[in-house]
């Protein structure tokens, strides 16, 4: 019996260990930190307020390149509308420079020709034509460049040759054996020239 006592005093004893064990491990439950649900849901909504901020500037980023990609392309059309209006004339107006050239020709040769007042009339009414006619081109933006005199620049000028010249600085047109022209500033015909060395 006495061996039975002990037992029935030893599970007494578990059993009543046992409560405070549970009970001391609640309490180091309660004593623990434990996260308050409050706190995690501020903590959520400041990480979501920061992440939409984010967005809001990748949206603004984009938004402003966007708008800079459409002024961009909106300048680059007015150009190009711009230069086409300026241009369209281009091939028609090399066409006409030969028109030009021969009446050049024409008038040299008649100056040439002048012997009475019969054909010094049809010299003045080919003049009065080139005169017109240049008058016109130039309405249109169309210029004659390359005069006796001018510093050769590579851009306007195309140099056949280079030889020495009297009263003419070196580096400059000596003589121009073919005018040239610019449509709005732009070279459509290089004046084809020889250089004073």
């Amino acid at each position: 019996m006495t061996t039975q006592n002990e037992n029935l005093q030893d599970e007494v004893k578990q059993e009543e260990i046992q409560p405070e064990v549970v009970n001391e491990e609640a309490q180091q439950e309660e004593n623990a930190p434990q996260e308050d649900p409050l706190a995690l849901a501020q903590a959520r909504i400041t990480e979501l307020e920061t992440y939409i901020a984010e967005a809001d500037k990748r949206e603004q980023d984009i938004q402003l390149r966007a708008q800079a990609e459409i002024q961009n392309i909106r300048r680059r059309t007015e150009q190009d509308v711009e230069k086409a209006h300026k241009f369209a004339l281009e091939k028609f107006s090399k066409e006409l420079l030969n028109v030009v050239d021969n009446l050049e020709r024409g008038l040299d040769a008649l100056d040439k020709a002048v012997t009475d007042e019969t054909t010094q009339a049809l010299v003045d009414g080919v003049e009065m034509t080139h005169k017109e006619f240049i008058n016109t081109l130039a309405k249109f933006g169309v210029v004659a460049m390359g005069e006796v005199g001018e510093a050769f620049n590579p851009e306007l000028h195309e140099a056949i040759s280079m030889q020495p010249a009297e009263g003419i600085e070196t580096n400059h047109i000596s003589t121009v054996l073919q005018k040239g022209y610019t449509l709005h500033g732009r070279v459509i015909r290089p004046a084809m020239v020889m250089v004073a060395a």
